[in-house]
C-alpha cells in the first residue's frame, strides 16, 4: 500500500508542476485535464502527508523514551499515546481512499420520484419528497431543474423527473434510490388512524452524449397536446413529446414546457441517463442488481426508509439508523442521513477489499 501511495505522490508532484508549464497553459484543454487529475489526486495525498507526519511523530516520540530526564519521559508517553490513538482513523482514512474512485461519482443526476401504493397520500408524500431533496439541493447551492412532472388531482405528484447539477452530486445522493415509506394520519382520515404509503424513488447519473449512443433510427417520437390532472387541456397545441427508444423499448415523456424543442431536449436528458443506466447494468450486473432490487415494485413492505410522522421518526433500514428530527429532515436537512449511509456503504467496500 506505501509503495503505491509514493507512486502517487510522485504523480501529484509532477502534475504540480505540469500546471506551472506555459505550454500547458495555453492549452486550455488539457490543461483542465491535468488540472482534474492533480485535484482528484490531493485528498490522498494529503492524507497520505498525514500519515507520515504522525509516524514520524511516533518514532521521535518513542526515542524520546529513552531520555534519563523523567520529566521528558512523561512528556514523550503523553504525546505517544495521543499520536497513536490517531494513527487507526487515519490509516483506515487512506485505505478508504485507496479504493477505485466510482467513476460516476462527480457527474450530475435524474432523480425520478413516484407515487406507488397509497393513492393520493402516496401522491402528496412524492410532493414532500422532491421537496426535501430540492431544499437539501438549495443547501448545496446545486441546481435543480424539473424535466418532466404529473399532477394528482390533490395536488401532490404522481411523478417527477428532475435533474441535479453540481459538484459530487452523484456521490451524494447515489443511495437514495429504493422504495421510501411514509406513516402518518391523512386530511382525509376522520377516525385518526395512521395510514401506511410508499414512493419510489430511482437517481441515475446523468450520461453526456459522449456516455451513449443513441441512433435516430432507434426512436419513435410521438407528439400530442399536454393535459394537466383530471384530463383538462393544459394547451391546445402539440407540445408534448413521447420518445421510444425501440431497441430497449423505454419510453420518455415530458409535457412540462410550451414549446416542442424544449421538451424534446429534456426528454432526451432523461433517456440518456436511462439507457446509460442500463449500460452500467449490463456492466456491473451484480451491482446493479443490488442496486434495482431496492427500488423493488413499490410494495410497503419493500422498504429502505420510513418516514413516522406521529412520531417524528425517520429510520433507514440498511443501516438501522434512527433520528427523531424527521421535521428538520423534510425541511432538506439530510445531510446527517446521508453521511451515515455514504460511511456504511464505504465500511462494506473496505470489508469486501480486504476478504
Amino acid at each position: 500500500m506505501f509503495e503505491r501511495l509514493e507512486q502517487i505522490a510522485g504523480r501529484y508532484q509532477e502534475l504540480g508542476v505540469q500546471l506551472a508549464e506555459p505550454e500547458l497553459v495555453a492549452d486550455q484543454q488539457r490543461y483542465q485535464k491535468v488540472a482534474k487529475q492533480h485535484r482528484d489526486l490531493q485528498p490522498l495525498v494529503h492524507g497520505f502527508e498525514q500519515y507520515r507526519a504522525l509516524t514520524q511523530g511516533i518514532a521521535e516520540a518513542r526515542a524520546m523514551l529513552a531520555e534519563d530526564d523523567p520529566e521528558m519521559r512523561a512528556m514523550a508517553e503523553e504525546e505517544l499515546a495521543q499520536l497513536e490513538a490517531r494513527l487507526p482513523a487515519v490509516e483506515a482514512e487512506l485505505k478508504l481512499l485507496l479504493l477505485p474512485k466510482d467513476p460516476n461519482d462527480d457527474k450530475n443526476v435524474v432523480v425520478e420520484i413516484r407515487a406507488a401504493t397509497g393513492g393520493d397520500e402516496a401522491s402528496l408524500f412524492a410532493a414532500e419528497v422532491y421537496r426535501m431533496y430540492a431544499r437539501f439541493a438549495e443547501l448545496h447551492r446545486w441546481k435543480v431543474e424539473v424535466l418532466s412532472s404529473s399532477e394528482s388531482s390533490v395536488g401532490g405528484l404522481k411523478d417527477i423527473s428532475f435533474v441535479v447539477e453540481g459538484a459530487g452530486v452523484y456521490s451524494q445522493l447515489k443511495y437514495e434510490s429504493g422504495v421510501h415509506r411514509v406513516q402518518r394520519v391523512p386530511a382525509t382520515e376522520t377516525q385518526g388512524r395512521v395510514h401506511t404509503s410508499a414512493i419510489t424513488v430511482a437517481v441515475l447519473p446523468e450520461a453526456e452524449e459522449v456516455d451513449v449512443k443513441i441512433e435516430q433510427k432507434d426512436l419513435r417520437i410521438d407528439t400530442f397536446c399536454s393535459s394537466g390532472p383530471g384530463g383538462q387541456s393544459v394547451n391546445t397545441t402539440y407540445s408534448a413529446i413521447r420518445i421510444t427508444h425501440l431497441p430497449t423499448n423505454t419510453v420518455v415523456s415530458c409535457q412540462d414546457e410550451k414549446s416542442q424543442i424544449k421538451n424534446r431536449e429534456k426528454a432526451m436528458r432523461v433517456l440518456r441517463a436511462r439507457l446509460y443506466e442500463v449500460e452500467q447494468e449490463r456492466l456491473h450486473q451484480l451491482e446493479a442488481a443490488q442496486r434495482k432490487s431496492q427500488v423493488g415494485s413499490g410494495d410497503r413492505s419493500e422498504k429502505i426508509r420510513t418516514y413516522n410522522f406521529p412520531q417524528n421518526r425517520l429510520t433507514d433500514h440498511r443501516i438501522g439508523l434512527t433520528l427523531h428530527q424527521l421535521d428538520i429532515i423534510m425541511e432538506g436537512r439530510l445531510q446527517p442521513v446521508i453521511d451515515a449511509v455514504i460511511a456504511f456503504f464505504n465500511a462494506e467496500r473496505l470489508k469486501a477489499e480486504a476478504a
